[in-house]
């Protein structure tokens, strides 16, 4: 079915969670990112169900990047999930929000020994992403006898901008497909206990046939590695990159066909290699959390000018996507959401870059000053994206769960700006 972003409107304004987003906006100001409680967690179960009643040995890595906030890490926590951590602050936000250290996959990349000794110390599963990485970790007291992981890269690459392929012969990540048995090999030869297999082709998939051709490919790699060298894989990790409709168009992930398509062919490949039944790991970030959060911003300018703007209260240092990436988010007037759209209009940030912009020629309502904008689905690569450029403050971020709302992000002042700045005596004088 076509996808329709499942709004709640209630007398003509945008409803989240139980909480009328104008209200939201009078009370906490604007920009305002606001997050629903009840959507992370649904999309949690909705994945993990659709996954586990096909390979019950599953572990879900919430890939922590997609949004940082404590109050989401921790609401995922309490739904069970792991952490896929892509650097060591990652790991440090886990913790601090409750993960224990077997529930946290470290997956670095150009990772310098000092953060490979971070992560031994803390216990995580690390999941190396080079033969350096491999060599610098030997070096390391206390890690002879430990349990690791690698990286492959099976040189298949899907994701929705060149920026967001992380497989291929481009990519920067992991070892080579065809040095997977030198490395495996390398590691025991040091005294570590590879158990673990990992790869990542890109991001915001909405098909199955690239997911489907990584699979096979890993699987392969894998099978290999065990029939040559006798690895036993406690865990085969597959990566995330599972997709939302950002586009009214968009058709949503069939969880169903997804799943069991992808279950079915792992299976196959653990049968056709003799690998018996290790763990299936996924890390979902953008599914779990991107269509939960919208970002508040207020018109406060109407311009007619060659084209013809409507200025808002935010720009490209609050979502970035939409500049960095062509993203396209979807936008709807929150004080008037029954209105039809009458005239082609550009959306334009306040920043000064003439990238600021988060919708070109589209289709609204005619916008007056005053209008409450909501972009949605800024749950995932937005606030956390999110920077002091042009010197502003970044915004304050609330959790609503019905009729509950709690901030979770304060707003910044002026004065935040300038954490950890000194300037010189000498130039005081």
């Amino acid at each position: 079915m076509v996808y329709d972003f499942n709004t709640k409107i209630e007398n003509d304004h945008l409803i989240i969670g139980d909480i009328d987003a104008n209200d939201l906006a009078k009370e906490y100001g604007t920009p305002l990112y606001v997050i629903d409680e009840e959507k992370i967690r649904d999309n949690y179960n909705k994945l993990y169900t659709a996954f586990s009643s096909k390979y019950p040995d599953l572990h879900m890595c919430y890939a922590a990047k997609a949004n940082t906030s404590l109050a989401v890490m921790k609401v995922l926590e309490s739904e069970g999930s792991y952490i896929d951590a892509v650097s060591p602050g990652e790991i440090y936000t886990a913790l601090l929000a409750g993960y224990s250290p077997d529930r946290i996959v470290f997956t670095g990349n150009n990772v310098t020994t000092e953060e490979l000794e971070y992560a031994n110390e803390t216990g995580v599963t690390i999941n190396l992403d080079s033969i350096s990485a491999l060599e610098r970790l030997s070096t390391i007291e206390n890690t002879k006898g430990k349990e690791i992981s690698f990286r492959v890269n099976p040189m298949v690459e899907a994701g929705h901008h060149e920026h967001c392929i992380t497989g291929g012969p481009k990519s920067k990540f992991g070892i080579k497909e065809d040095e997977a048995v030198e490395v495996y090999q390398r590691a025991i030869d040091l005294g570590f206990k590879p158990i673990g297999m990992h790869s990542h082709i890109g991001s915001e998939i909405l098909e199955s046939e690239p997911f489907m051709l990584a699979v096979e490919t890993m699987m392969d790699i894998a099978g290999k590695v065990h029939q040559e060298i006798g690895v036993d894989f406690k865990f085969l990790d597959f990566g995330g990159g599972f997709g939302i409709p950002y586009e009214p168009e968009e058709e949503e992930l069939d969880l169903e066909t997804f799943t069991s398509d992808i279950i079915a062919l792992y299976k196959s490949k653990l049968e056709e290699y003799d690998m018996g039944s290790p763990s299936m790991y996924i890390e979902p970030g953008r599914f779990l959390v991107g269509n939960s959060e919208v970002l508040l911003t207020r018109v406060n300018t109407i311009k007619q000018s060659y084209r013809k703007f409507a200025g808002v209260d935010c720009g490209f240092n609050t979502l970035l996507r939409p500049t960095m990436y062509g993203s396209y988010h979807h936008i709807v007037v929150a004080n008037r959401m029954n209105d039809e759209p009458v005239e082609k209009i550009d959306v334009a940030g306040n920043v000064c870059e003439s990238g600021d912009l988060f919708a070109r020629d589209r289709l609204m309502p005619e916008l007056e000053e005053g209008d409450l904008l909501a972009i949605l689905n800024a749950g995932a690569y937005a606030y956390t994206m999110a920077s002091q450029y042009n010197s502003r403050p970044r915004p304050a971020e609330v959790m609503v769960n019905k009729e509950e709302v709690d901030v979770i992000r304060r707003r910044e002042s002026f004065s935040d700006l300038f954490n950890g700045q000194h300037v010189p005596t000498r130039l005081l004088k």
